[in-house]
């Protein structure tokens, strides 16, 4: 699969009212550096619901063009328009994106066959890999099991980005994909369910945490990868606390705290999100300090 292991949601640097590209390219070449084995551009983490259009697709651009082949990136193209999404999408393929990621619309909330309509109408605007982004907490609306099965007959549709935490669900949508003989790409999208989502048939993460320890998060793919249980455990239990630190508040404002640590980029975020408290810095230095990160 060209979707696997470690890939980043990658932030997206500011400073002040703009989009800071210079630190954008250097986090993206970094982390290819430390061994990250993909990237998400302009998701959650990258706080794609405040960014412009214009400033979206060139954050898209930009991290294509750092890669430069050598790891796939997987285009944010969420909306809760469809016609939005497609445009996203166009843009995506016509940049040179590996894939696309497409989140369940949010505030709508649509029914079953809204979603399904929607993902479809995405999937036939592109010919690229299409991940459906399933994430209740955030859009309100769940992903059911049927409704995915109903999308396998979209040729383009390869996966699933789940973050609704059921870890029941992955080994449950392998068997699914395999009675309707398709290959279905399962990627974590909870740092902190990993390994089990892993257990259970899933392939990788898309990962905030990967934004400030790439390396030890790739580690553990490929601890996985190689049948070393013991040290993915390891790996697991070490970065566990980074993972929860990082969502003490609303994603992305600890991580881009911790990157700001780290001489990645400054913490801004845009509005309505505001900096970290007094508190979340200090356990994110904490953190920081004792995980003995460094860029």
């Amino acid at each position: 699969m060209l979707f696997r292991g470690s890939i980043t949601a990658l932030i997206t640097p500011f400073s002040g009212a703009d989009v800071d590209e210079d630190s954008f390219c250097r986090l993206v070449r970094w982390q290819i550096e430390q061994g990250t084995h993909g990237f998400v551009p302009c998701g959650t983490t990258g706080e794609s619901p405040t960014l412009s259009h214009d400033e979206h697709n060139r954050v898209v651009a930009l991290c294509i063009e750092e890669a430069q082949g050598r790891v796939p990136v997987m285009a944010g193209c969420g909306s809760n328009s469809t016609k939005e999404a497609i445009e996203l999408a166009r843009h995506a393929q016509a940049a040179g994106a590996n894939g696309i990621l497409v989140v369940a619309p949010y505030y709508n909330k649509p029914n079953q066959e809204g979603l399904y309509q929607h993902f479809k109408a995405v999937a036939a605007a592109t010919t690229l890999p299409l991940f459906v982004y399933n994430i209740p907490g955030r859009s309100i609306v769940d992903i059911h099991d049927e409704t995915l099965v109903r999308l396998f007959a979209c040729d383009t549709i390869a996966g699933i980005k789940d973050a609704s935490q059921d870890l029941a669900r992955p080994l449950a949508m392998r068997l699914a994909a395999q009675e309707a003989g398709r290959d279905f790409c399962q990627l974590s999208g909870e740092d902190a369910t990993v390994v089990p989502f892993l257990s259970m048939g899933g392939v990788g993460c898309i990962s905030v945490s990967s934004n400030v320890a790439p390396r030890l998060c790739a580690d553990l793919h490929e601890a996985w990868w190689a049948g070393d249980w013991k040290k993915a455990d390891t790996l697991n239990q070490r970065l566990y606390p980074l993972h929860s630190v990082l969502f003490t508040e609303p994603n992305p404002v600890p991580v881009k705290y911790a990157a700001s640590l780290l001489g990645l980029c400054q913490e801004d975020v845009r509005n309505p999100l505001v900096p970290a408290s007094k508190e979340t810095k200090q356990h994110v230095k904490d953190t920081i300090h004792q995980l003995k990160l460094q860029a």
